[in-house]
């Protein structure tokens, strides 16, 4: 019974033609300004949703205000939606009303008006540089398999990549003269980064005596390569790091972006500057940076709550 009152309070009527309309104009401004695919994708998901109820309850797009957002939001809350749900959410609704009104269609943005809910904080997962050393020195170097997840994760962690820029990089994208990769990060943007030692040699191993097996005369320019000569997908990525950090027994399991937020917090403890590392990482913001001094004052306190006799 309980099925079929979801499904009848799910059930909608077609979007209507403003709606359609609203939509389109901002997946074209999001292809203009480079938005990956993925992004547009989570945009017109959660712009659909919104649509959906809004055509339901008689609301075009020009007739939207605040308060019907405040509802809006208040409805997702009521189905146990988590606050970072609800925010991004309105983050979409923010971007598509901003479309609109560059073109006419609305006088003003009413989403900015409306309060972005308080989310928990939660401070990334970070390895100490012993755990990092245990689990890539816990891949071996045997099988082409090997030679390439020893490689990719070394650069991962060099470079501070996200899972995303890993599986992008082209065969050609590693300069070895210079000691620097060439990034194409978040809408399109490139960065250079330089790269270590050990990466810069693992990756070399892995050009020489894996990718050519791997390649098996397809021509593909990935750098990476599945076992059947195709560019890997970050669940690729994802699946082979739980795969050596069980190896390794780290505890509590690893995604790439622990790699990333372990490359960043190193940084910060060896002294380098916030602004430089926003530069390695590619944040367009300082702000998304800063989050990595919130780690490192959670590591001095608990070091000054363990240590100090008067703590």
């Amino acid at each position: 019974m309980k099925n079929s009152a979801m499904a009848a309070e799910d059930t909608h009527a077609p979007l209507s033609p403003a709606w359609r309309e609203a939509l389109a104009l901002l997946d074209a401004d999001l292809r203009r300004r480079g938005a990956a695919e993925k992004t547009r994708r989570a945009y017109g998901t959660d712009l659909d949703q919104f649509a959906l109820w809004a055509t339901d309850a008689g609301l075009a797009p020009a007739t939207i205000g605040p308060r019907e957002l405040r509802r809006y939001a208040a409805r997702l809350s009521e189905r146990r939606c988590a606050p970072s749900t609800v925010a991004r959410k309105l983050a979409s609704l923010r971007a598509c009303f901003r479309t609109l009104r560059e073109h006419g269609i609305v006088a003003q943005n009413p989403a900015e008006l409306v309060a972005t809910p308080k989310q928990g904080s939660h401070l990334p997962r970070v390895l100490r540089p012993d755990e990092l050393v245990a689990l890539l020195d816990r891949i071996p170097a045997t099988t082409a398999l090997e030679l390439r997840d020893r490689a990719m994760f070394e650069l991962t962690y060099a470079c501070g990549l996200r899972a995303e820029e890993v599986v992008n990089l082209d065969a050609g994208a590693i300069v070895f003269d210079a000691e620097e990769v060439r990034v194409e990060g978040k809408g399109g943007k490139t960065r250079i980064v330089p790269a270590g030692e050990h990466a810069l040699q693992a990756v070399a191993r892995y050009l020489e005596r894996a990718r050519p097996a791997l390649d098996g005369g397809t021509g593909e320019a990935a750098l990476f390569l599945s076992k059947s000569g195709r560019r890997l997908q970050t669940s690729d990525v994802r699946r082979r790091l739980r795969v050596w950090s069980r190896a390794a027994a780290i505890q509590g399991g690893i995604s790439p972006h622990a790699l990333r937020h372990s490359f960043a917090t190193h940084l910060l403890d060896g002294g380098a500057d916030l602004r430089a590392i926003q530069e390695l990482l590619g944040h367009s913001s300082i702000s998304t940076t800063q989050i990595y001094t919130r780690v490192e004052s959670a590591r001095l306190r608990t070091a000054y709550r363990q240590s100090h006799p008067r703590a």
